[in-house]
């Protein structure tokens, strides 16, 4: 395989406001499928990129479109900001993270950034999931439209993989790949489902975890070619090795099964 080449540049989104994302792509001037990254709720981080130039390295044209690129966001919308924004609330005791007062108490304690984070991505997560899927359109279109991009690939990690998930139902890929993410959001819409499915879950995610009944159900009731993978004792976003939760053989393994999975429905 020849080296890679990537680039960050911006795009115009279904609003027409500016879309920033990152490319990795081999760099031997030949046609090869392409894979629509999607990200972690924290952003176009260094995982994602580092992620994109692995796929890059095995033949992939990659596209990873930061969903946080607004003007109003994409400032404030940071790894570390979010991750600051967030932390106060995941210290809340489960039991108490439906009480109003100590929501309040909790937001009262919060620099005014840290509250918009707050409000975007958990009070009004279902418009800003629908805004993203409307930015992941876009940049569907951008990639697919290439020239030098055969086959279409989509993969997503925690908010990206449930996004992932939605987009499938919504677009055509030959190769949806989901890590530990939500289902779509209607379990019908799996029949719209076009080409081959990869779960991966962690052990230890009961958040996620809770839905796979019901998707197991609506994967054989609509026939969905759909292959699941559950790594036992790891945790939600083991396969970010940037994160607390990082494990690193479940990570290997995993790594070489999306390859396997992306070869045999993609190419390379």
């Amino acid at each position: 395989m020849a080296g890679i080449k990537e680039h960050e540049n911006w795009i115009k989104s279904f609003d027409g406001t500016d879309m920033k994302y990152f490319s990795a792509e081999p760099d031997d001037g030949k046609s090869h499928p392409g894979i629509l990254v999607i990200q972690e709720i924290w952003g176009l981080t260094d995982f994602i990129r580092n992620f994109s130039r692995k796929l890059a390295q095995s033949g992939y044209v990659t596209f990873a479109p930061h969903l946080y690129s607004r003007k109003d966001q994409i400032d404030v919308f940071t790894e570390e900001n979010i991750m600051d924004a967030m932390r106060p609330f995941w210290s809340i005791p489960p039991e108490k993270r439906n009480d109003q007062k100590t929501i309040n108490e909790t937001l009262g304690k919060m620099s005014e950034n840290a509250k918009k984070i707050v409000d975007k991505v958990m009070f009004h997560r279902k418009e800003t999931e629908a805004q993203m899927i409307k930015d992941l359109h876009s940049a569907y279109d951008h990639l697919f439209s290439r020239k030098n991009v055969t086959k279409r690939g989509v993969i997503g990690f925690c908010l990206g993989g449930g996004l992932s998930f939605q987009l499938s139902t919504e677009k055509a890929f030959d190769a949806t790949a989901v890590f530990y993410g939500a289902n779509p959001k209607n379990i019908d819409d799996l029949q719209k489902i076009k080409g081959s499915v990869l779960g991966i879950y962690a052990g230890e995610d009961s958040n996620i975890n809770n839905g796979l009944p019901a998707l197991i159900e609506g994967v054989v009731k609509h026939k969905v070619d759909f292959e699941m993978k559950i790594y036992p004792g790891t945790y939600h976003a083991f396969f970010n090795d940037t994160g607390m939760s990082y494990h690193k053989e479940a990570s290997a393994e995993a790594m070489e099964r999306t390859l396997r999975f992306f070869k045999k429905h993609l190419g390379d």
